[in-house]
């Protein structure tokens, strides 16, 4: 891969930070709120147990970051680039989630914008995975210009597979909306 699915990216207001295994318990605290997976495939991520295998799968991505607002310092939540596929030209986004307070404040436009600026420097298409029932999510990449294009089974790191939507987005559509 000739690009890092790991820089810091920042604007004016938000950060992305590689995430480190020392973040753990913080980014814990903003996910152990039931209301935050309510929607996602895997709804009891806000038990420990269940959320320390997903933050361990989040260090293994090598991709994964969480995501700071800078006027308080504090994490919102987290997200990460996987899956990178060269010969297809594309990526995933996703495993993104946002404590309740983030939520309704425009922040997830803000920082899917930052990847995607990013990310299209490389790839043609980003790709993301979207549970068939999470509807906030769904509706949300829609107003970024995402695509339907799939549906398909997902294994989750080490959780239960799960009936996913495939969005897509391009290079040529995302500059579109920019």
């Amino acid at each position: 891969m000739n690009f890092s699915i790991q820089p810091v990216l920042e604007n004016e207001e938000y950060q992305l930070i590689p995430l480190q295994q020392g973040d753990f318990e913080l980014l814990y605290e903003v996910a152990s709120d039931p209301k935050v997976w309510e929607q996602h495939p895997n709804k009891d991520r806000y038990k420990r147990e269940v959320f320390e295998n997903f933050f361990k799968g989040a260090m293994e991505s090598q991709g994964a970051f969480k995501i700071i607002e800078k006027s308080s310092e504090g994490i919102l939540g987290s997200t990460r680039f996987y899956d990178f596929d060269e010969s297809k030209n594309s990526i995933f986004i996703g495993y993104t989630f946002y404590g309740t307070k983030s939520w309704g404040k425009s922040i997830n436009p803000q920082i899917k914008k930052l990847m995607l600026d990013y990310v299209f420097q490389f790839v043609d298409k980003v790709h993301f995975h979207i549970g068939k029932e999470n509807f906030r999510s769904q509706i949300a990449l829609e107003r970024l210009g995402g695509q339907k294009i799939a549906e398909e089974e997902v294994a989750y790191f080490g959780e239960p597979t799960r009936t996913n939507f495939v969005y897509e987005i391009t290079r040529e559509n995302h500059f579109k909306v920019d």
